[in-house]
């Protein structure tokens, strides 16, 4: 199947022309991506490396750290050179590309998520069964089929995007090359697009949303049951950092897609992006190392042990 069409690259407009301020954007954000790099590498060598660690919630995490680093690594490095170029062009393929990319990644990223909300309501609403419900086998099905998903969804929306004819303008207005903003350079219709995007969308987000939901309803349920406040403290901390995370992620969609059609602001639609993309990458493991006291113990331990070999 083939693109027709006269444009051959495009131009990712990004955030400003300002020399000064290019070079200040470039800094921030190869900060931003080298803390998400070395954050969730870590996160997955102290999983890998401490066998205390070596339990489904850990797997989970360790598989979102590895979705995280690709998913800042599709929009990041393109930006960084953009930020230094002086024609902040893309090809067709390679944005073609980069849109399939994203869109995989975000969908699996959530469907990892609602599988660690699943995870947490195993272990909480029926501890002693966790070991047989949660086993290695499961475990691997939930991961793929969270990469099930986020294929599926990329390839219905990117099939029919190859179908369209790009004649120009080629000026995408945006830092990478998201599916809305590339639907509006299309010289043919896109309703077909727009109603597949708008379908799976909601297909797959409300179930990874209603999975999630569902999950801490019945966890907070049987945390209220329990009688005592050191209880109930213990079963809430093994998923407040999850909570966090997740908490995070839904409410950057929520006020991005709810906002009222008199906000049509690019630079908004720009920070939200940033937000899902960009930051949400770097945050996670910041708010499991910070949250969680098993991850901290293997790193003072896996810290100390270097240091005696240093030694």
């Amino acid at each position: 199947m083939e693109i027709q069409m006269n444009v051959t690259v495009f131009i990712l407009m990004g955030f400003s022309h300002d020399p000064h301020l290019q070079i200040f954007l470039f800094l921030a954000f190869l900060v931003i991506y080298l803390i998400t790099l070395v954050g969730n590498m870590a996160i997955m060598l102290i999983i890998r490396v401490d066998p205390h660690l070596h339990t489904p919630m850990y797997f989970f995490l360790s598989r979102l750290s590895f979705v995280d680093i690709c998913y800042s690594s599709v929009v990041v490095p393109k930006m960084l050179v953009n930020f230094l170029a002086k024609h902040k062009t893309i090809s067709v393929n390679g944005c073609l590309a980069q849109m399939f990319f994203i869109l995989l990644l975000a969908v699996t990223e959530i469907f990892i998520l609602s599988a660690m909300a699943y995870d947490r309501y195993a272990a909480i609403c029926h501890p002693l069964h966790y070991a047989v419900t949660m086993n290695k086998r499961v475990c691997n099905q939930l991961v793929g089929c969270s990469w099930t998903m986020g294929l599926l969804y990329s390839l219905v929306n990117t099939v029919l995007v190859l179908k369209l004819h790009f004649c120009g303008p080629n000026e995408i207005s945006h830092f990478s090359c998201e599916l809305p903003p590339l639907l509006q350079l299309s010289c043919t219709g896109t309703f077909t697009n727009k109603i597949a995007l708008l379908s799976s969308a909601v297909i797959f987000g409300f179930s990874s949303f209603l999975l999630t939901l569902v999950s801490y309803m019945f966890i907070i349920s049987t945390i209220l049951r329990i009688r005592s406040a050191e209880g109930r403290h213990k079963a809430f901390s093994t998923c407040s950092s999850h909570l966090i995370v997740v908490g995070l992620l839904y409410m950057t969609a929520i006020f991005q897609y709810m906002k009222p059609s008199s906000v049509t602001s690019l630079v908004l639609d720009e920070l939200f992006s940033i937000q899902y993309s960009i930051l949400t990458p770097m945050l996670n493991p910041i708010i499991y190392s910070l949250k969680n006291k098993e991850v901290k113990t293997a790193l003072r331990k896996i810290v100390k042990k270097n240091t005696v070999c240093l030694i």
